[in-house]
């Protein structure tokens, strides 16, 4: 197979998932199902590409098992903390503005373009598999980073995620942990990983691998401006008054001391 067919394989394993998420979005009228698949969708193009690309071994042994538990427990986390709310906010705010039809309009408008955005996510699990270049520093550089993001984004989502269970903590804001340098550390540790795949992308395809510079963009583009950091701030401060002072002390992305105050 040719190297474009192995990457349109990868977009319809993405499809595929994207497809199956949105029948099930309709027999539970919760488009929100979608946030659990998201990470899935990003690791079923790198493991068509690992099966598929003749040069992906052996470095698929190192870069798959840190794609499969980056997915897997982001799938987890999203499937745990959402179980039992129904659907989210902000797709019952887009379901709203779509009426009438939202339910086959949001297999465009929401499943196929996470389709397309997870497959570009997934570019440097194909340039990592297509170069067959020895591993170097590169690809250790690409490891710690990744290894290092994975970490930090789930020892963050752990930290609130037991902050939130406990009752007492009701009305306050999480400013503890890893949340005491920085109001997003979850995200800043998913973008950790994938600037982190990108090098990977760099060690297996070279120069020639500088395209996959979109996943990371991507994804920093996702958590800051797009379903992150600038969705979830939007109105917080309205509904929430103590987290005007949380923002006014605390590094909205990258770790740094709090300010004082």
């Amino acid at each position: 197979m040719s190297g474009l067919s192995i990457a349109l394989c990868g977009l319809a394993a993405s499809a595929a998932l994207a497809l199956l998420t949105w029948i099930a979005s309709l027999l539970r009228h919760d488009v929100s199902l979608v946030d659990r698949t998201w990470g899935l969708m990003i690791a079923a193009p790198g493991i068509v590409y690992a099966a598929l690309l003749p040069d992906a071994w052996p470095r698929a042994a190192w870069l798959l098992p840190l794609l499969l538990a980056w997915a897997i427990r982001l799938a987890w986390h999203v499937t745990r903390r959402n179980w039992g709310h129904g659907e989210e906010r902000r797709y019952q705010a887009i379901r709203a503005r779509n009426q009438p039809g939202f339910a086959f309009k949001s297999l465009y408008l929401v499943f196929a373009l996470q389709a397309v955005l997870a497959w570009a996510v997934a570019a440097p699990l194909f340039a990592a598999f297509v170069g067959g270049r020895d591993f170097g520093w590169l690809d250790a550089a690409g490891v710690a980073l990744a290894g290092f993001g994975i970490v930090f984004e789930a020892v963050s989502d752990a930290q609130l995620s037991r902050f939130l269970g406990d009752p007492a903590h009701k009305g306050q804001v999480m400013d503890r942990g890893l949340w005491r340098y920085s109001r997003h550390p979850n995200y800043f540790g998913e973008c950790c990983t994938w600037w982190g795949m990108f090098l990977l992308g760099l060690a297996g395809a070279g120069v020639y691998g500088w395209w996959a510079l979109v996943s990371p963009v991507v994804m920093t583009v996702l958590l800051l401006k797009v379903s992150g950091v600038s969705l979830l701030e939007a109105d917080i401060g309205e509904r929430r008054p103590k987290y005007r002072d949380y923002v006014a002390r605390t590094p909205a992305f990258f770790p740094w001391r709090p300010r004082a105050r």
